[in-house]
């Protein structure tokens, strides 16, 4: 694939119009990655690092890693500013089978697998306040594979897929009114748990003294705790998937990639600070479920716990918002190579968006809200492959670098070849740390990404585009 100049429109009939800023991207980064992670991940890292200082340690490093991925992805961005984030790279630096494999757990389960848990999380928070929201109480089950594999109709999955639908409608719609909806979320969202920040500060009733307790940490709980906090930050890269759309991107996809990532790690330092002034570390890794309410009843008051169960709903909207946007751009990408179902290749001619991409993932994510715990298994499962394709897609600056030397670089990452390549083997540290202590989850990971090779070869029979 021949880079493409950083100032350039796109000349192809079916590219994407450039009406994105840097803001709107930063947006899109924001909302992408505090979602339901920061909600529930803490109580999990903090049982891996039963130690306050290094239990925050770990949230910034995983903050500095995000920021070395960032600036990975902005010079690759920047090199070749086409819709589709790391398929795009993978399928430059290693071929397209390596694209494909990323477009398609992306599909099956990066997007809209975290599109079905977060609306389903989604309809949990709204039970605080409208019971029926919550109710799990099927009306109809349908089993296609008994014991393996159930589908439930429920007032629960009924309000996750109205979520789902709403937030499809209104991207499909068009750039404008998904841009204004997801920039309304975003800064409601920020402000919120900014607000919440300076209130526990100022009022809250908690105690300083167990941001110091300490404990002792193994190397392998480090790196078990940085899989569910990369999990957590996993959608920082989320600038790339649009830069097609994104004016003048060899400037703009770096700024927001920097400014996107860098505020969610303050972000996540400052709210995972407030969890430890409230709970010791080890009381921490004993809550089940929603951190962010349930602190704020201890700070503040119930009344806060209902505020916060307000701003949880507003920052769970505004990640499926983000993910609407996003994760749609990767598979017209590959319907533009043949990789994928050709309709979602096309742009709607009066909305100008890749409407069919858009249904397709509200259809599989609607599919697995219904399957329920098969689909939290199968987001268990390839939580790692966010970290394997990130880490593969950083390599592939290496290679590009080496065998395209002239292509033009509107941005080059800073600390080369040392920043990417720390995240490069941490990756590579936390995948092989993965498969040695949980092999049956890492190795269903690979099962399940292993699957798109048959479709891969189906789609390359019919055409050699693919």
């Amino acid at each position: 694939m021949p880079a493409t100049p950083a100032s350039s429109e796109p000349s192809a009939p079916e590219g994407l119009a450039r009406r994105l800023g840097p803001f709107d991207a930063a947006a899109i980064i924001v909302s992408n990655v505090i979602g339901g992670g920061i909600l529930f991940t803490p109580p999990q890292v903090a049982a891996s690092v039963p130690s306050a200082p290094l239990f925050l340690l770990i949230w910034l490093a995983g903050g500095a890693l995000a920021f070395a991925g960032a600036l990975a992805y902005a010079e690759l961005a920047a090199m070749t500013p086409r819709a589709g984030g790391e398929y795009v790279y993978l399928r430059r630096a290693f071929g397209p089978v390596a694209a494909f494999l990323t477009g398609w757990t992306s599909f099956v389960a990066g997007f809209s697998g975290a599109i079905a848990t977060s609306a389903l999380v989604f309809a949990f928070y709204l039970g605080r306040f409208v019971p029926w929201a919550a109710d799990a109480t099927p009306y109809l089950t349908v089993s296609p594979v008994p014991g393996v594999l159930t589908f439930t109709l429920s007032p629960r999955t009924l309000t996750a897929i109205a979520l789902i639908a709403l937030m499809a409608a209104v991207h499909r719609r068009g750039v404008g009114p998904g841009r204004a909806v997801g920039n309304l979320l975003a800064s409601l969202k920020v402000t919120a748990l900014v607000a919440f920040v300076v209130m526990a500060v100022g009022f809250g009733a908690g105690d300083a003294g167990h941001l110091v307790v300490t404990g002792h940490v193994p190397a392998t709980g480090w790196l078990l705790a940085l899989i569910p906090v990369m999990f957590t930050y996993s959608g920082w890269n989320a600038a790339s998937y649009v830069a097609e759309e994104i004016r003048n991107p060899g400037r703009n996809v770096p700024r927001a990639l920097a400014m996107g990532t860098a505020g969610v790690a303050v972000l996540y330092l400052a709210l995972n600070a407030i969890y430890l002034y409230v709970w010791p570390v080890g009381e921490l890794a004993a809550i089940k479920g929603s951190v962010l309410d349930v602190v704020a009843e201890r700070l503040l008051g119930a009344v806060a716990g209902n505020v916060m169960g307000i701003v949880a709903l507003i920052s769970l909207s505004a990640s499926i918002s983000a993910m609407t946007f996003a994760g749609p751009r990767v598979y017209f990408a590959m319907a533009r190579d043949g990789a994928f179902l050709p309709a979602a290749g096309r742009i709607h001619p009066r909305y100008q968006t890749p409407a069919a991409a858009i249904v397709a993932q509200a259809v599989w994510s609607v599919l697995l809200v219904l399957a329920g715990d098969a689909t939290d298994a199968l987001v268990s499962y390839t939580g790692f492959a966010l970290v394997l394709f990130s880490g593969i897609a950083v390599a592939a600056l290496f290679v590009l670098r080496v065998r395209e030397p002239a292509a033009p670089r509107p941005f080059r990452t800073w600390g080369y070849p040392w920043l990417p390549a720390l995240y490069v083997l941490v990756s590579a540290g936390i995948l092989v740390n993965g498969l040695i202590r949980q092999p049956g989850p890492t190795g269903a990971g690979l099962v399940v990404i292993a699957a798109g090779l048959p479709l891969y070869a189906w789609f390359r029979r019919r055409g050699p585009a693919a």
